[in-house]
């Protein structure tokens, strides 16, 4: 079982668009669709669809029509009621499959609320027996930067033995705040974008340098496994990924697709990782389900999570980057 939690989950509704985006002219839209989401949403969305076990973890009342979209999808979830409507998100996508997004803030989660959480976090985790939990998407208004961080630490303290092991997929300072405490803060697995990964880094490295060296990225994400992180998936676009341990260093890219959309590409890669190391996966294998759930995902119009039938594994090509005793400088 995989448990997600999405602090700031939002109803997306993404547009796509008849021709490229121009600011302050008046546009034609070729489809839409709403859609209950969330970073950590769509990653339950996506391990169901493939026939996998996962909960969804989210603040929210019964009513709200986020909550209830949910229910409709008979998505497995456990809303919190929080006296508050939540957000909606807008997208907006190209025929070139260029995605603006335009989020809301979220409703303001107090210490009370946070506290509740925590306490249905905990008691899932114990019921459903999870091997894995997802800490994933931006923080809404009220809650700390280092929620994350000074979540992972409390789960481990409280569970002890029965922790499950913990993924973060976020940004900006929720991201930074993974670090600035001891090792008991950072996750086992980290899955950062090149620009995010650069951030990191907290070096002069742009998101563009990674992506046209995996070699580079495998050397960033060491410095990363260095000061905690049990593996770094490093999505890098049309660039591919790179996944990062202790025991070595794996690039991955799949043939070339037309790109619809890039919205969940991230979230999907994260489940494929998931799914794979569920299976009992080698490294070289979850990194390659990875590529397939996240290309297959840019594949697909609008928010559309792919499930297996999407996927093209035998298209990702997946490179050992570790240098090996014996091997040519």
């Amino acid at each position: 079982m995989i448990v997600t939690l999405t602090c700031n989950p939002a109803l997306d509704k993404t547009i796509e668009l008849e021709s490229a985006l121009v600011p302050g002219a008046v546009q034609r839209a070729e489809s839409s669709h709403l859609q209950a989401a969330g970073k950590g949403v769509n990653v339950t969305r996506a391990i169901t669809a493939s026939g996998g076990q996962s909960l969804a973890l989210l603040p929210g009342d019964a009513a709200d029509p986020l909550v209830m979209a949910l229910a409709a999808d008979q998505l497995p979830h456990r809303a919190l009621p929080i006296a508050a409507p939540l957000r909606t998100n807008i997208t907006l996508v190209d025929r070139q499959g260029t995605t603006t997004k335009i989020n809301e803030p979220g409703p303001v989660l107090g210490a009370a609320t946070l506290a509740q959480l925590e306490l249905l976090i905990i008691q899932e985790l114990a019921a459903t027996r999870a091997t894995w939990l997802v800490l994933a998407g931006s923080l809404p208004p009220g809650v700390p930067e280092d929620y994350y961080a000074t979540l992972t630490a409390r789960l481990r303290e409280r569970l002890g033995s029965s922790c499950p092991k913990i993924a973060v997929d976020t940004s900006g300072a929720p991201l930074r705040q993974l670090f600035a405490h001891g090792p008991q803060h950072v996750p086992d697995l980290l899955k950062p974008n090149g620009e995010e990964l650069a951030e990191l880094a907290g070096s002069t490295l742009t998101e563009e340098e990674l992506e046209a060296s995996p070699q580079l990225t495998a050397r960033t994400s060491a410095t990363l496994l260095e000061r905690g992180a049990g593996a770094v998936l490093a999505t890098l676009g049309a660039a591919g990924a790179v996944l990062s341990t202790p025991d070595g260093a794996w690039h991955g890219i799949h043939d070339p697709v037309t790109v619809r959309s890039t919205v969940g590409a991230g979230d999907s890669s994260l489940a494929g990782y998931l799914l794979a190391d569920t299976a009992g996966a080698d490294p070289a294998q979850k990194l390659r389900l990875a590529i397939a759930y996240g290309t297959a995902a840019a594949s697909l119009p609008g928010s559309t999570i792919p499930t297996r039938h999407d996927l093209r594994t035998d298209a990702v090509a997946v490179t050992d980057l570790t240098p090996r005793q014996g091997s040519q400088p």
